[in-house]
């Protein structure tokens, strides 16, 4: 699952606005907001901060062989 979709289904299921899950998570408004957006580049240490709320915390994951394909292309 994505990351974005896997934070705004959480949130969601929990009831949390962007702001109460910011505020319980120790990070900014902002962040939530970029993270539901599927930006890119987001500082690990607070991914796994909004994470830990949801009691789950980043790891590696097998990629898809199409992805590993298309890169190598």
């Amino acid at each position: 699952m994505i990351l974005s979709e896997f934070v705004k289904q959480r949130r969601a299921a929990t009831k949390l606005t962007q702001r109460e899950l910011a505020e319980k998570a120790g990070v900014g408004l902002r962040f939530i907001r970029d993270m539901e957006q599927g930006k890119e580049t987001l500082r690990l240490d607070k991914v796994n901060q909004v994470l830990r709320m949801f009691g789950h915390q980043v790891g590696p994951v097998p990629m898809s062989r199409n992805i590993l394909a298309n890169e190598e292309s």
